[in-house]
């Protein structure tokens, strides 16, 4: 039996080969990509992203997008508040699971079970577990093509914010950083991976520092 799903999406790599790798293994249907959204910004939260590179993201791989707007600084009972109205309208389109890109946080993981629990949506986690330093191998060879859009410059160097997230920068990552950087070392733009019809097309724009983080923006070459 195919299960209707939604896939949490965040723009990064973890989420796009997650869906890889759920549609791979499992008889997953995946209806809509839900995705939170700096309101303020008009970004992916977090990763920076322009609403029109999700929306190119969206249309290469042929899922709509379920926007989630939320404000800057957005009170946890706001933003859980918000995704729950998500949950809710998934489950009217009579989705069954969830899909998320988690690879090894076990609190993170616990608060997404948690949240869905009694909710009649099954939280699943096609990553989960891997060791990241293989993952991150695994990803390039699907065809897995990012840029890194945000660097915690606390425990990485700025110097890699704008990067490819490739074979070069998995070499010279230091020991201590994740090859997935699940901890928040850094976060990714896709602009080609499996699924989508054709790669974006895209350009680096300025650098900025904000909120303790270093951000590259990204547009497209249009």
């Amino acid at each position: 039996m195919t299960l209707r799903s939604w896939m949490s999406w965040s723009s990064g790599k973890d989420s796009a080969f997650a869906l890889h790798v759920a549609r791979a293994e499992s008889a997953v249907d995946v209806l809509a990509l839900l995705v939170t959204i700096n309101a303020d910004a008009d970004r992916v939260a977090m990763h920076a992203v322009r609403r029109s590179l999700l929306e190119a993201q969206a249309q290469r791989l042929g899922i709509p997008l379920h926007i989630v707007e939320i404000p800057s600084p957005c009170p946890n009972e706001v933003y859980e508040e918000r995704m729950a109205a998500a949950v809710w309208s998934a489950r009217e389109a009579g989705v069954d699971q969830m899909v998320f890109g988690d690879l090894f946080l076990e609190d993170v993981r616990a608060y997404r079970e948690r949240n869905l629990a009694d909710t009649g949506i099954t939280p699943i986690f096609p990553l989960w577990g891997r060791r990241t330093d293989l993952l991150s191998r695994d990803m390039l060879a699907a065809g897995v093509r990012a840029v890194l859009t945000c660097v915690d410059p606390l425990v990485l160097s700025a110097e890699y914010v704008g990067r490819d997230y490739d074979e070069t920068l998995l070499s010279e990552l230091p020991a201590s950083i994740d090859p997935c950087g699940e901890r928040g070392e850094f976060h990714t733009f896709v602009w080609d991976a499996p699924g989508f019809s054709s790669p974006i097309d895209v350009e680096l724009g300025d650098i900025v520092s904000r909120d303790g983080f270093v951000f590259q923006d990204v547009l497209t070459a249009d």
